[in-house]
């Protein structure tokens, strides 16, 4: 994390929330290796295949991202929980798996700069919304993010491809 080097406490302990795996597995650590074969499978017992849960990551923290990033043309909220969530449990495509882990990655690392800018007041409320500011996006972005990866974990496991 050299990086965080000379940023503020809070700013270090956010990034480090974000990446994830402090005391669990990362979100890095659930998608690797993931078999192509298996993205798109539902296992018994369980409401969704992995490619719906890491798209869900995908869309969220985006919609988060779009939130919290200072509005251009203004915020449009999605539909919940639909437009959260992809419609198929299978991929269109291996690139579509690729895709979303890569967007997922960017959009975190978007993300990361709004929060360790120059100057930045994490606590300073929105203009817009109903009094979020930075702190609680970016808590929200990692809770959220780890809730999931551990569902990707359960999903592998019971699946029968994780090797942790």
């Amino acid at each position: 994390m050299s990086e965080a080097k000379g940023l503020p406490e809070l700013q270090k302990e956010l990034l480090a929330l974000l990446r994830g795996g402090q005391a669990h597995a990362s979100f890095e650590d659930a998608v690797k290796d993931f078999p192509k074969e298996k993205r798109g499978v539902v296992p018994e017992g369980l409401p969704y295949s992995a490619w719906q849960i890491v798209e869900h990551i995908r869309i969220t923290q985006r919609d988060i991202l779009d939130f919290s990033s200072p509005p251009t043309g203004g915020y449009q909220p999605m539909e919940w929980p639909k437009g959260y969530w992809p419609e198929t449990a299978v991929p269109a495509s291996a690139h579509a798996w690729d895709a979303s882990v890569d967007a997922i990655e960017k959009d975190r690392k978007t993300f990361e700069a709004l929060i360790t800018k120059p100057g930045v007041d994490l606590y300073k409320p929105f203009r817009w919304g109903e009094g979020q500011n930075l702190l609680r996006e970016a808590m929200l972005i990692a809770d959220h993010t780890s809730y999931h990866t551990g569902e990707l974990i359960v999903l592998r496991r019971l699946l029968g491809i994780w090797h942790k």
